[in-house]
């Protein structure tokens, strides 16, 4: 899931990045900000899920990837769209 929140006096949107895997132990986001060497962790709720909050600027397009248990690559059924990468994939995009 990923909820925008957008303000009228900042230049940046919060987004709210939020997965469910009944098998991951943990979770991290790559790609934002174009940054595919430094992960954003996901913090564990108590009903499994994981979740991140992010600021990011408006008018922007960003391209990601959730890696689970630091080994499988899996888009965001939420995107609002997906692009084709370099390894015949595909990976998810955001628009703010």
């Amino acid at each position: 899931m990923i909820q925008k929140t957008y303000f009228k006096t900042k230049d940046y949107c919060k987004v709210k990045f939020s997965i469910e895997n009944e098998t991951a132990e943990k979770v991290a986001i790559l790609g934002l900000n174009n940054d595919w060497k430094n992960s954003i962790e996901l913090n564990k709720k108590k009903d499994g899920s994981f979740v991140t909050e992010v600021n990011l600027p408006k008018d922007s397009i960003h391209e990601f990837k959730y890696l689970v248990n630091e080994v499988e690559w899996i888009n965001d059924t939420a995107a609002d769209r997906f692009e084709p990468n370099a390894y015949g994939e595909t990976n998810s995009v955001i628009t703010l």
